[in-house]
């Protein structure tokens, strides 16, 4: 069974939308009363608290989404080395294998 925010949000499937929305909730909650100690304005708190919501959720968002992107560029990177890796083993064109003399001069 999925949880879908706003109606199309899946939160189950969707990466980051899980964490996002709790942090928003823990940083509603923080912002809220917060609020609430410094003033006892009821309804302000609670204008304090969605707000605060909306700015965790989207700045832990925007947060995950971009070290997600990173973390599948590093894992393409790293499947295309392997790739070479297992290509040119033990050929001329093995960076790691040592040229000699006669090597050299026949490329």
């Amino acid at each position: 069974q999925s949880f879908k925010l706003l109606g199309f949000l899946d939160v189950k499937s969707v990466p980051c939308a899980r964490e996002s929305v709790l942090y928003g909730s823990v940083g509603s909650l923080v912002v809220g009363l917060g609020h609430f100690l410094a003033t006892s304005r009821v309804r302000r708190s609670c204008d304090f608290a969605v707000g605060g919501f909306i700015c965790t959720m989207l700045g832990y968002w925007f947060y995950c989404r971009y070290n997600l992107a990173q973390q599948r560029i590093r894992q393409r990177m790293l499947k295309e080395g392997m790739r070479n890796k297992i290509l040119f083993e033990g050929s001329s064109l093995d960076p790691e294998r040592k040229q000699t003399g006669s090597e050299r001069s026949d490329s």
